[in-house]
């Protein structure tokens, strides 16, 4: 963040400098544990929290500090920047460093595969181009304009994930980051609590279409494409089984990879072997190498970044547990990704399959049904046993016509799944973020695997 100074600061937010004589910092930092030294600390005001009770402990490292509220104290050796509202100041302030940098801005947004979606478009931007993209998935109001805030300057290009969880989130962000072009991956009941419908979780991820000039969708999503019919910019389809601009033929899914070709509507056709497995990460691939090619990015080149790029933590990953093989997609859940991430566990199916699934949350009033459609599918889908781990899926796991526990927390989950695996078994783990359903597997890990009876 070089080229951020205290002139672009004030200027950006229209805020008042009361003490100190800094004129640069390294960095931003809402975080008064881990600030370091030439960082300006940014006092947030939440619910639950307010930044100003740290300002002390942000000032030992850091250079200054952005707040609302003067402090009692201020410190002639310290930099104190005086604004009406914190996180207004702080998306204002990237919203201005993107208008002046102005580099092309990517903005990725859809219900699942967001965040792989937009490593995987940096992985092939990255090969040649600087990038600047959001850590993991800091995708909302704070995320995002820290984000951009802790640019270099000399960024070729952004690539930007944004979440919603209400409508109007993705409107908020466009104004912040101003996206050129965008991928819209897919639409599902993910945070439904919040929207009330699939019709206004679609029209908040389509508000993007406002902004950016080109956007790739999901071509075999249709439900999504119907949103689109009045878009007025370029658009750009990808898919497996519809008919698409870019779309992949020949797919070969293996245990801890896959294989397609890669094949574009002007009959040009490159062979790709991914790190990932799962036909939703052909998917994600799709997406990524879509917007490339509408960039110029050329097929070595494409095909290099999307084979280079070895996965996302949490999400999809190959595990092993004393000869039993794990998907352990613990990251979060929602009705769509539960289905896709059983299908892969039915594919990857040896002996038995066991599905150890914690409650998909901030669902709403749509949980209770949700959840029971959820266990109906294990059965006809012959998964043989499920771990039930939460108070919805307990409740849901009556349907359930194989083997059933059911347990309060993921803890107890690993105790349970440790007891009854087997080498051969096939497993998913998977839940939402709040279930915590890492834990099942290093609960599991450390207690050993059983003799493949059903004593707990």
């Amino acid at each position: 963040m070089g080229r951020l100074n205290l002139e672009d600061i004030v200027q950006a937010t229209g805020g008042k400098v009361l003490c100190g004589k800094a004129e640069k910092f390294s960095s931003l930092s809402i975080d008064s544990r881990s600030i370091r030294e030439g960082e300006l600390f940014v006092a947030l005001k939440g619910e639950h929290f307010d930044g100003h009770d740290f300002i002390g402990a942000a000032l030992i490292n850091g250079s200054g500090c952005l707040v609302q509220s003067p402090p009692a104290l201020l410190p002639a050796d310290k930099t104190i920047i005086l604004v009406k509202d914190t996180l207004s100041a702080l998306q204002a302030l990237a919203h201005y460093l993107r208008s002046v940098m102005n580099p092309p801005v990517i903005g990725v947004t859809g219900t699942n595969g967001k965040t792989t979606t937009k490593e995987l478009i940096s992985s092939v931007f990255g090969q040649h181009q600087k990038v600047l993209k959001t850590t993991g998935n800091l995708n909302n109001h704070i995320g995002l304009p820290l984000c951009i805030c802790r640019m270099d300057g000399d960024e070729d290009i952004m690539v930007l994930e944004m979440g919603s969880n209400r409508r109007g989130d993705i409107k908020q962000l466009c104004k912040i980051a101003m996206p050129d072009f965008c991928v819209v991956t897919n639409v599902g009941p993910a945070h439904i609590e919040g929207f009330g419908s699939l019709e206004a979780i679609r029209d908040t991820d389509l508000e993007i279409l406002a902004y950016a000039k080109a956007a790739s969708v999901n071509a075999d999503d249709a439900f999504l494409l119907e949103g689109t019919k009045n878009y007025s910019g370029k658009l750009i389809t990808y898919g497996i089984r519809n008919t698409a601009d870019v779309f992949a033929k020949d797919i070969m899914l293996g245990p801890r990879g896959s294989g397609f070709k890669l094949c574009f509507s002007d009959k040009r056709k490159i062979a790709v072997n991914l790190q990932l497995s799962g036909r939703v990460n052909v998917y994600n691939a799709l997406a990524a190498a879509s917007v490339a090619n509408a960039l110029g990015v050329g097929l070595d080149d494409i095909k290099n970044g999307l084979e280079s790029f070895g996965g996302v933590p949490m999400r999809l990953e190959i595990r092993d547990l004393h000869g039993a093989l794990v998907i352990s997609d613990v990251y979060n859940a929602n009705p769509a990704s539960m289905e896709e991430a059983l299908r892969e566990l039915v594919r990857l199916k040896r002996k038995r399959t066991i599905a150890v699934l914690g409650d998909m949350l901030e669902l709403g009033s749509y949980a209770e049904e949700a959840h029971k459609k959820l266990v109906r599918l294990l059965s006809e889908m012959k998964i043989d046993t499920l771990i039930a781990v939460g108070p919805e899926m307990k409740k849901a796991a009556k349907e359930f016509q194989g083997a059933c526990y059911q347990t309060e927390n993921s803890d107890t989950a690993g105790s349970v799944l440790s007891g009854i695996c087997d080498k051969g078994d096939a497993i998913l783990i998977k839940g939402s973020r709040g279930m915590r359903m890492e834990k099942v597997l290093q609960e599991a890990d450390a207690a050993g695997t059983g003799e493949g009876n059903n004593a707990l």
